[in-house]
């Protein structure tokens, strides 16, 4: 009798960005934005990305007419200063004080305390990361408490 030489297993494949946005029933809300954006299959492509991505409950406390089609230029712009291209920034690379230029050409900067992690846009508010280092194959998704506005 012949006995088979052990196969490889390969690894677990990584869902996509888009997939862990639509697969995490806290950021349908944002699944919602990305798609009427027309940011899924941008987001779906090769990478790599940092998302920081914004919980429903960050998008409930913005105005409802932002989610409205007329502001469709607003929503992109802010959904694309949500995202870092050309890097998987986990958490341990992200330094106090870093500043991280995002896919619309806005600026926020970092600041790491011992228990947290917070980004501040130049024109003020903040989100603080509830979720750090959720991995994608496309890059990495950070879960953030606040829509950071442009």
């Amino acid at each position: 009798m012949e006995t088979e030489p052990p196969t490889e297993t390969e690894p677990p494949t990584l869902p996509s960005l888009v997939d862990i946005v639509v697969d995490t029933e806290d950021l349908s809300t944002l699944e919602t934005a990305v798609t009427q954006a027309g940011l899924v299959d941008t987001l779906s492509g090769d990478g790599p990305f940092t998302v920081f991505a914004p919980t429903n409950e960050a998008f409930a406390a913005v105005p409802t007419k932002y989610l409205d089609p007329d502001y469709l230029p607003h929503l992109t712009n802010t959904l694309l200063f949500h995202v870092a291209s050309d890097a998987a920034v986990l958490s341990t690379d992200l330094v106090d004080g870093q500043e991280i230029t995002m896919a619309n050409g806005e600026i926020i900067t970092v600041s790491i305390s011992v228990d947290s992690v917070t980004l501040t846009p130049a024109l003020g508010g903040s989100a603080t990361v509830v979720s750090a280092d959720v991995m994608a194959s496309n890059g990495v998704a950070h879960v953030i408490d606040a829509v950071l506005a442009p």
